[in-house]
């Protein structure tokens, strides 16, 4: 009815049900496999339990819990900011920051592959948008130089990018702007994941936070739902009193804020699951390399596969299930235009499931040369 695939019923960790069959997926952004976790779904049961499911009310009237604040505190105590503040999604985290920075930036210089909430985002600054090339920092200095503003410059981007786990070099744009240009970071992808403490792209690239703001989701990394802004306590201030999409919307389910203060402590106590991301995506990606694609050795566990035409693609997709392997093809803005295997990684594959997946890319290439 409204043009979307067939329904999915999770099978474990690391697979699903699809027309009657058990197969390994290897699509969305679970990076954890954390909404599944059994700890983490208890949490929920439990905080659904003892407070329902949410409270129908603004945070600033009679919606506010005890249990939003403590999981503000612990997320930016995780991610070494001065404060975090919690919001309905990842998609309204940026618009939450736009609206209450209003004719705050002159400039405003945005990543032309950044997620789509992005362009949404930029037009509400107020100030004067343009895109820079892909991660060109070449292109940016330039744009930076033509203008000569010392102040009033803004720059976003994703930090990483969720079609391929490429990462924005963030030091080298910074090493390029004025002193006083702040950068946007949608950090929805790289939040949890990178970084020697899962802090981000920024911790990955080694940015400080000052004139940072990261915008993260609890919808993947930490299998939950809802999204937060970190960043100073005085912008975090003008968003709770300017902001529309945080005054005119509920913050997300207690059971959600209980799940991801859950999965936030599991990523903090428990290093070797960001090791084992870490080993799953170089397997992944060296598999596929062997196996004749061109896979870049980026840093997040996402590699990027283009067939060379509709017809490669269908039988790739034949091939993959024939290996019980789900295809993640997918078209999505930011990727390329003629859809690709978006192949995401958990910590949670096992070998054997990732050199299935690498099987079937290998059997079905060496039969299209």
């Amino acid at each position: 009815m409204y043009d979307l695939p067939p329904g999915l019923e999770t099978v474990g960790r690391t697979g699903v049900r699809w027309r009657g069959r058990t197969v390994a997926y290897f699509g969305g952004c679970d990076y954890f496999r954390l909404a599944s976790d059994p700890e983490v779904v208890e949490a929920a049961c439990g905080a659904a339990r003892r407070f329902g499911l949410g409270w129908a009310a603004w945070r600033r009237t009679a919606g506010n819990r005890g249990l939003y604040g403590g999981l503000e505190g612990a997320l930016a105590e995780f991610f070494g900011a001065e404060g975090a503040l919690l919001v309905g999604s990842g998609y309204a985290t940026g618009m939450a920051v736009s609206q209450a920075c209003r004719e705050g930036f002159d400039e405003v210089l945005v990543d032309e592959r950044s997620h789509g909430c992005i362009a949404d985002v930029a037009s509400v600054f107020g100030g004067r948008v343009r895109e820079f090339a892909h991660r060109n920092v070449e292109g940016l200095a330039r744009m930076v130089a033509l203008e000569g503003r010392e102040e009033g410059v803004l720059v976003v981007t994703d930090g990483m990018f969720a079609h391929d786990g490429s990462v924005a070099p963030l030091a080298e744009y910074r090493r390029v702007l004025p002193k006083r240009a702040w950068l946007l970071v949608d950090d929805a992808h790289g939040a949890g994941v990178l970084g020697e403490r899962g802090r981000g792209t920024p911790e990955a690239t080694g940015v400080g936070r000052r004139h940072l703001i990261q915008l993260i989701t609890l919808s993947k990394a930490f299998g939950a739902s809802g999204g937060a802004v970190l960043g100073p306590r005085a912008l975090l201030r003008e968003i709770v009193k300017r902001s529309a999409v945080f005054v005119g919307s509920t913050p997300p389910p207690l059971p959600m804020a209980a799940a991801a203060l859950a999965s936030l402590r599991r990523l903090a106590d428990e290093p070797e699951l960001r090791a084992r991301l870490v080993a799953n995506s170089a397997l992944l990606k060296r598999g596929l390399r062997d196996a004749g694609w061109p896979v870049e050795a980026t840093p997040g566990p996402v590699a990027a596969v283009l067939p060379r035409s509709a017809r490669e693609a269908a039988r790739l997709q034949r091939q993959l299930l024939a290996h019980d392997v789900f295809p993640p093809f997918i078209r999505y803005p930011g990727g390329p235009d003629r859809g690709y295997f978006r192949c995401a990684v958990s910590s949670e594959h096992t070998r054997e499931q990732i050199e299935r997946l690498v099987e079937g890319m290998r059997l079905e290439r060496r039969g299209t040369r």
